[in-house]
């Protein structure tokens, strides 16, 4: 009797679930089957109510790790929201990129691996602040658009776990994330579409600095090597201190050589910027001190949405995304880009100060190595193309265009060692130490790169202005 009450009640639990939350549930019980009821971290007022968090919740599981495979107990954590729970369009509207597999929602969700202490005791709680982060990322997705992929990283710039940066505490260095594949929650088919479970690791400032140059997953693997920095399921300890290239310094050396030899795989990153088109022959006249007329000098003026960076907590975060291939792809998750293109005479690109330091990048490990390279806001982007890219608006005839929000801008090759030279400065400066304005010009290709904090005017626009 006992058995079939207690099988009539899951069977009405499972009937109250909404069908897309079920099935993920299912996915983890595979790896929790005694946590069937694990703690959670619950949002009161869900998001289609009117709420601000997007994640309906986070449980927070015991895995007990293996020892045969020096893995150590840990605390799991895994987000619902970021895909469609409930398939009715009260978060999440249908999938419609056209895919043989539509995705469901955001087509992800997150989670996150936190080391126990060998002397916790077997009552201790989870704790908190990991499930406070992960509605932090989903709010960064929701309000941006920019989905999250296995090797990207996110700059934070403070510690994880809301510590001060300035602490003598270990927990300071690990302020920065990497996006990882969960080792033990594969892909997972729901009613709705399928989802990614992705792993946020928590990284030093240096182990974000060579993702960004060089290669996402390429670090993450690094971090495997070792139960100290993660070891194979990547778990986040607070209290490291020292990056994997203090601990294997050789990986290093071989990273700048292979940079230098094949160039970078990072794609793009979000940034604040501003563009206007340049007259024939602006920057000529600027040199010879001929006064310009105004209504020559800017002809269409394109601004971002202030999504990315700040320099004040909580306040938003940049993601930065990997490729290796030269093939021209639509930045925005939105196909409909219109048809007309809208050349330009020339162009006066203005890019806030901390995302300065990807202008080496971009023209030094991607657009000399025959890539492409994306500074992308909410509702634009701007994308430097190498002449060998296929795909683009953009030829040697007519540089510099306009598609829609998407602005393309070409380096010819024998401006590529002239632009790397000048913005040298850029990779070995903090953007605090900066003297802005700096301003980078190429009066015969009618080009000039300014680095400044664009007008807050023109960041409130909502997309192009085109004549």
């Amino acid at each position: 009797m006992a058995a079939n009450t207690t099988e009539k009640e899951d069977n009405l639990k499972r009937r109250i679930l909404p069908r897309g939350l079920q099935k993920l549930i299912e996915q983890c019980l595979k790896i929790y089957p005694d946590q069937t009821n694990p703690l959670q971290v619950t949002t009161v007022l869900k998001y289609w109510l009117g709420g601000q968090d997007p994640l309906d919740y986070i449980s927070m599981y015991h895995n007990p790790g293996d020892r045969e495979q020096n893995i150590p107990a840990h605390w799991h954590y895994v987000s619902f929201g970021l895909s469609d729970l409930h398939g009715d369009g009260r978060v999440h509207l249908g999938d419609t990129t056209g895919g043989l597999e539509p995705r469901s929602g955001m087509g992800f969700e997150l989670t996150f691996r936190l080391v126990k202490s060998p002397d916790a005791p077997p009552d201790e709680r989870p704790p908190t602040w990991p499930a406070n982060l992960l509605q932090s990322l989903a709010k960064y997705v929701f309000q941006s658009g920019n989905r999250l992929c296995s090797g990207d990283n996110i700059p934070w710039r403070r510690p994880l776990d809301g510590g001060k940066a300035n602490s003598s505490a270990n927990s300071a260095d690990i302020q920065h994330m990497l996006i990882a594949d969960d080792p033990q929650l594969p892909r997972t088919e729901t009613p709705f579409g399928w989802v990614d479970f992705l792993q946020i690791v928590g990284v030093t400032g240096e182990e974000l600095e060579q993702a960004s140059r060089w290669n996402g997953k390429g670090v993450l693997n690094l971090l495997r090597k070792d139960p100290a920095t993660g070891g194979p399921w990547l778990i986040t300890d607070m209290a490291r201190s020292g990056s994997v290239f203090e601990q294997f310094p050789e990986t290093l050396r071989q990273l700048e050589l292979d940079l230098e030899k094949e160039g970078s795989d990072l794609a793009g990153v979000n940034a604040d910027f501003t563009f206007k088109e340049l007259a024939k022959g602006a920057l000529t006249s600027e040199i010879k001190k001929e006064l310009l007329d105004p209504e020559e000098d800017l002809t269409r003026s394109i601004s971002s949405c202030n999504i990315a960076v700040k320099q004040e907590p909580n306040d938003g975060l940049e993601h930065s995304t990997g490729s290796t291939s030269s093939d021209m792809v639509n930045p925005f998750n939105n196909p409909n880009i219109p048809s007309r293109v809208f050349p330009l005479t020339g162009i006066e690109l203005t890019l806030a100060p901390y995302a300065a330091k990807f202008l080496i990048l971009a023209v030094k490990d991607r657009i000399r190595h025959g890539r492409h390279f994306t500074f992308k806001a909410q509702n634009m982007a701007v994308t430097f193309v190498a002449e060998s890219v296929t795909g683009s608006i953009v030829n040697r005839q007519t540089p510099y265009a306009v598609l829609g929000c998407w602005v393309q801008i070409l380096i010819p090759n024998r401006l590529v060692p002239r632009m790397v030279e000048s913005f040298t400065e850029l990779g070995t400066k903090s953007s605090d130490s900066l003297k802005i304005p700096l301003t980078y010009e190429w009066p015969e290709q009618n080009i000039k790169f300014i680095i400044d904090n664009p007008p807050p005017e023109l960041l409130n626009q909502q997309g192009p202005i085109l004549a």
